[in-house]
């Protein structure tokens, strides 16, 4: 049964309770005045027939020492002729309890008669010939003689007036009722209104549709559970969207690493199978171990990458005070060899919160990344020129670049102090990244270029690994490309 059905039913069971308890008291309480009226009427009708009874007695002649049973009738028919218009009903007994004198229609039993003396008037309501009657009764003390006195006074009217009154209620309780349903009705629909909007919001959110949201159409506890309901549709949604773009990118990484697998294990296969059914000569049988050795090499630094990355993603860093300076002359000694690249080291001393070994593979892999990059740049900045000096003329007192002249590429890696913290950027000039391959790079198996990248024994693993090394320093990757002309990727740590 419908909530809004519910609603009705029951406020119109209170409803008919209600008119019901205080319709009967209501004309039960106007039929007890009446009656009590009537009844008061009664009695003081019978005491003032008691009196014209007694007065009536007293004009009698005098020879009567004992008022005869022949005058009581006489003066009971006179008091019944006085009344008719009333229509009085009289009915006289003696000492004995024995009628004298009984009006024409006067049908009650006898049973007041013995409840009544001198100092005692009773009364009864009592239902004859179809009416209803207040039968009285009072004790005459008159010539010698104790003589009882019954009266019956017709009150139908009172009772008719009563049936009426519950009948006219009854009517106007269902009238009542009716056009209360119908009020409550219309009430009840706009307040499961809100209800109505909501069980339709998450039928259509059952069925897939999560951009759908409920209407908002009061500002009560209702309308407040629907914004309520909407922020949570929001949330909702958000967090199914977030776990599509997981999928998407956990399958995205199952099929690039199964592809990444493949190539190696390919050639691995072929030139095992090649060593084991033919009879090489010396040069080809090295040069067989050696493709077997470089792509075994391939897949243990992926693997290795790899597990870094589940690491990076599971561990918390234990961030310590660590001064710059040893972090440049780790990368200072770290690329010393490598002669055929300039590069170049300008920074600001300060100390910096990080854990050093994580932010030095950061760096290692950047700076690793901006050499193999700027070895296929057919432009290299002269060196001394722009690129370095102008670093040199905004940092007074930092130590001097390294600088290899007459290299084929350029690289700098710079650190400064800037608003909220420590940018660290490494700056190549090389084939830089298109604009649209950006937001790409630093998911796991991804490469621009994935010929050059697999020539250099790449994965794609790098950049994915840095990404998840800031995170946990609460930092991210800021990625500054122009195609041909290099790329510059920063850093910012908590000075």
């Amino acid at each position: 049964m419908k909530f809004s059905i519910k609603l009705v039913l029951s406020t119109m069971i209170v409803l008919a309770l209600a008119l019901g308890f205080s319709g009967f008291y209501f004309v039960n309480y106007v039929f007890e005045t009446s009656l009590d009226r009537e009844v008061g009427q009664a009695l003081d009708e019978s005491s003032i027939l008691s009196f014209a009874f007694e007065t009536a007695a007293l004009n009698v002649p005098l020879k009567y020492s004992v008022l005869p049973d022949s005058v009581v009738e006489e003066i009971a028919s006179k008091l019944e002729m006085e009344g008719q218009g009333g229509g009085r009903l009289l009915r006289i007994a003696d000492e004995e309890k024995n009628i004298l004198y009984t009006s024409s229609g006067f049908t009650s039993d006898e049973g007041l008669l013995p409840q009544t003396d001198l100092r005692t008037k009773s009364y009864r309501v009592i239902r004859a010939q179809g009416g209803f009657y207040v039968h009285t009764c009072v004790a005459i003390n008159t010539l010698n003689r104790m003589l009882y006195l019954e009266t019956m006074k017709d009150v139908t009217e009172v009772f008719t007036e009563r049936a009426l009154g519950f009948s006219l209620y009854r009517k106007v309780t269902v009238v009542i009722l009716l056009t209360g349903i119908v009020i409550m009705l219309f009430i009840a629909s706009l307040l499961t209104k809100p209800i109505r909007l909501l069980t339709k919001a998450t039928r259509k959110m059952a069925a897939g549709d999560y951009t759908y949201r409920a209407r908002q159409v009061s500002r009560d506890e209702l309308g407040q559970l629907t914004g309520d309901f909407n922020r949570m549709a929001n949330a909702l949604e958000e967090n199914i969207c977030k776990l599509e773009e997981e999928i998407e990118a956990r399958e995205e990484f199952m099929g690039a690493f199964a592809h990444e697998l493949k190539t190696p294990l390919t050639a691995i296969i072929g030139y095992a199978d090649m060593l084991r059914s033919h009879k090489l000569d010396e040069e080809k049988s090295i040069m067989s171990a050696n493709y077997i050795y470089t792509e075994g090499k391939r897949l243990e630094a992926m693997s290795f990458r790899l597990l870094d990355i589940i690491v990076a993603k599971q561990d918390e860093a234990r961030l310590l005070d660590v001064p710059v300076g040893e972090l440049f002359a780790y990368l200072r000694e770290m690329f010393a060899e490598k002669k055929e690249m300039d590069i170049r080291f300008v920074y600001e001393e300060a100390v910096v919160r990080m854990e050093a070994n994580l932010i030095k593979t950061v760096l290692v892999n950047l700076i690793d990344n901006a050499c193999k990059a700027s070895e296929y740049s057919g432009v290299s900045p002269e060196p001394g020129g722009k690129a370095a000096d102008q670093k040199g003329a905004d940092m007074a007192g930092v130590p001097e670049a390294s600088v290899s002249g007459g290299s084929t590429g350029v690289v700098e890696v710079t650190g400064e102090r800037v608003d909220g913290g420590y940018r660290i950027a490494v700056r190549d000039y090389g084939i830089g990244i298109p604009e649209e391959e950006q937001i790409k790079i630093v998911k796991a198996f991804y490469m621009v270029d994935k010929s050059r990248a697999r020539s250099k024994n790449g994965a794609g693993l790098g950049l994915a690994l840095c990404a998840e090394i800031l995170k946990i320093h609460h930092s991210g990757l800021q990625i500054e490309s122009k195609e041909g002309e290099g790329s510059c990727f920063s850093f910012v740590l908590a000075l």
